[in-house]
């Protein structure tokens, strides 16, 4: 009888075997028109190959579901082969067709974490949402008039940071809206007056405090960035868990029947002091105001840049929020409150109209948390200079290794804006 050594052994083996047969599947897409935009009825053909660490696997069931914006729902199934196989669909009106196939094991059983996701679209540059509130801009007015009633009065505590060349602080910004702006502002140490562009940074959906982007700064920027909830940063991740759990649980889904009552209006007043903030400084050259980011973020940054014509460029990665009314037009829904009248004050296909800035956002032709129909519907009412990039097999969470993406837009309009 093998020794206890050399049973574990024997073990640590057949669990390497095991693994060894059970590869990373992946799925290889893409769409006999490389921009995977088609027009009206035309067919929309996907070329399909299923990997295993990298190598074609043959034999597998496919299983495959298209829905769409047409409210229409197809389902099919292939199997896999050493070459690409395809799958057709296609969609009689401006929208988009969502994609999904998954893989089957030998046991029958589907293996969903392997699934591809993404689709293809028609005329997306044609797709609309619902009509704006009458009084959209009132409303906005209104609400500037409340936020200029509070004082732009700051708290500064130092925070250290990695670079001696850098400067840092927590700070907190008196704000109408019952919460104050709380985030982490970093620039360089000693610059000069009116030198510096500013950068605000925003947080997708859920509940942490700010982070320190020093990267920004130590390119030469005034870089704020602030929690999405005007609370305290740099606990333990306990303290951010028990938020979720309790005062802040489903935090933007309630309320939204009155814009007065609707989180989304604090968090608005939140993003507009935090600009003022920027714009205070003595070291911002008054002429360049960057914001960005991702999901809520993205939705943030859109509004930011709708409700201040003073910023100059907008970078949304997958924006939140977008054609919250496209429900009503039979549009694919994502994850996100139900449609309401009253969030159109908030919604990102309205501030769009007002965006003065180049704006570059990016868009997962897999991601139904922010639907690509409702992102191409914001985008289309942007009138200045804008860059949208869509991104075969994304989703929410997920990119494909090497697919373009905002990040690097931003990345090269600062170093254009610092040379750094």
């Amino acid at each position: 009888m093998p020794s206890f050594h050399a049973r574990a052994i024997l073990v640590m083996l057949i669990l390497a075997g095991f693994s060894a047969r059970a590869g990373k599947l992946t799925f290889r897409v893409d769409t006999d028109k490389p921009g995977a935009i088609y027009a009206p009825g035309e067919p929309m053909t996907f070329r399909v190959q299923l990997l295993e660490d990298g190598k074609p696997v043959v034999g597998r069931d496919l299983r495959w579901v298209r829905t769409g914006d047409d409210q229409k729902t197809a389902k099919g199934s292939v199997v896999s082969q050493a070459e690409p196989v395809t799958i057709t669909a296609a969609i009689n009106q401006p929208g988009f067709v969502y994609l999904v196939i998954t893989p089957y094991g030998e046991d029958g059983k589907p293996n969903k974490k392997a699934a591809f996701k993404g689709g293809a679209g028609v005329q997306p540059e044609t797709l609309l949402s619902i009509p704006e509130p009458e009084d959209f801009d009132a409303f906005w007015t209104a609400q500037k008039a409340k936020l200029a009633t509070v004082p732009i009065k700051a708290e500064l505590e130092p925070v250290k940071l990695k670079s001696p060349a850098l400067v840092g602080f927590d700070v907190k910004v008196d704000c109408a809206g019952g919460m104050p702006v709380s985030g982490y502002f970093v620039k360089p140490k000693d610059a000069a007056p009116k030198s510096l562009p500013g950068i605000v940074s925003f947080h997708g959906y859920g509940v942490s405090g700010a982070r320190k982007q020093e990267n920004s700064a130590a390119k030469g920027m005034l870089a704020l960035d602030i929690n999405a909830h005007g609370i305290v940063n740099g606990k333990p991740g306990a303290f951010y868990k028990n938020l979720r759990a309790t005062d802040l649980k489903g935090y933007g889904f309630k309320g939204n029947e009155d814009p007065e009552k609707s989180y989304f209006l604090g968090m608005t007043m939140r993003v507009m002091r935090a600009l003022e903030f920027i714009k205070a400084q003595p070291e911002w050259d008054g002429k360049n105001l960057i914001v960005f980011g991702g999901s809520q973020g993205g939705f943030q940054a859109l509004v930011a840049a709708g409700l201040d014509p003073q910023v100059t460029f907008c970078v949304a990665s997958k924006p939140w929020l977008c054609d919250l009314g496209g429900v009503t037009l039979k549009r694919l829904k994502g994850w996100r409150p139900g449609y309401t009248p009253a969030l159109r004050y908030f919604d990102p296909v309205n501030h769009a109209k007002r965006i003065k800035a180049q704006t570059v956002v990016d868009i997962g032709l897999g991601d139904y948390v922010c639907p690509p129909s409702g992102v191409c519907a914001m985008m289309n009412g942007i009138a200045a200079p804008k860059k949208l990039i869509l991104v075969q097999g994304a989703t929410h969470g997920f990119a494909p290794p090497k697919s373009p993406n905002v990040w690097r837009d931003y990345s090269a309009h600062l170093n254009q804006l610092t040379g750094k």
